[in-house]
C-alpha cells in the first residue's frame, strides 16, 4: 500500500508519496522533495542522540528546525483524507 506524506512549504501545501524504503522518515522526504540538503542537520540530530537521553528533545529540535526551513503541518496522509 501506497503511503502520501502532506506539508506546508512556504505557505503552499503539497502532497507526494512516500516509501520507507527511500526514506528514514516523512521530514526527510519532504525535504528530498524541496531539493534541501540535510547533511548538517542530520550530523547535529546524530550529536544530539548521543548527548540527551530521551526522545522529546530529538523531536522538539526537529520540529523546530524544519519550522525554521520553512515547513508546517508534516503528516500522514489517511485513507480518508484522500
Amino acid at each position: 500500500m501506497a503511503r502520501q506524506v502532506t506539508y506546508v512549504y512556504k505557505k503552499q501545501r503539497k502532497t507526494i508519496q512516500f516509501s520507507f524504503n527511500e526514506y528514514h522518515d516523512m521530514y526527510e522526504a519532504a525535504a528530498a522533495a524541496e531539493g534541501i540538503d540535510l547533511t548538517s542537520f542530520l550530523a547535529m540530530e546524530k550529536q544530539l542522540a548521543m548527548s540527551c537521553r530521551g526522545q522529546g528533545i530529538m523531536k522538539n529540535h526537529r520540529k523546530t528546525e524544519f519550522t525554521n526551513m520553512g515547513f508546517g503541518e508534516i503528516k500522514f496522509v489517511r485513507d480518508e483524507e484522500k
